[in-house]
């Protein structure tokens, strides 16, 4: 199986700065367990995983050893690859989470986290 991931360093428009998030943009979810190999592989403090559902995204979060209910820098590092790289076409990404929704709003080259 071949995955797509991307590396983000959040808070930061320089390389080996801010604060590193490695995103994945899935079709369907992996086992859980899958998930967190993959989260302890990279061994950053976070790794996203993101599924569209309906308008939305789904978003997980996993550090290197067990899943988080929330955190904001890997949610901007997800909401930066799916406007950036995977070109979503809206100012606006919902997204789901264990701690409840989630937007952020795409303004003038910033990313807000609501």
């Amino acid at each position: 199986m071949q995955l797509e991931f991307h590396q983000v360093d959040a808070f930061s428009n320089q390389p080996f700065s801010g604060n590193p998030a490695m995103v994945y943009r899935l079709e369907t979810w992996l086992a859980d367990e899958l998930m967190q190999k993959i989260a302890a592989e990279h061994n950053l403090a976070e790794t996203a995983f993101v599924v569209r559902e309906g308008q939305g995204w789904h978003i997980r979060w996993f550090t290197p050893t067990t899943e988080v209910p929330l955190c904001g820098h890997a949610t901007l590092a997800s909401a930066y690859v799916l406007f950036e790289i995977y070109k979503e076409p809206v100012e606006r990404l919902d997204f789901t989470c264990k701690s409840g929704p989630l937007s952020v709003t795409r303004e003038g080259g910033r990313l807000w986290l609501d």
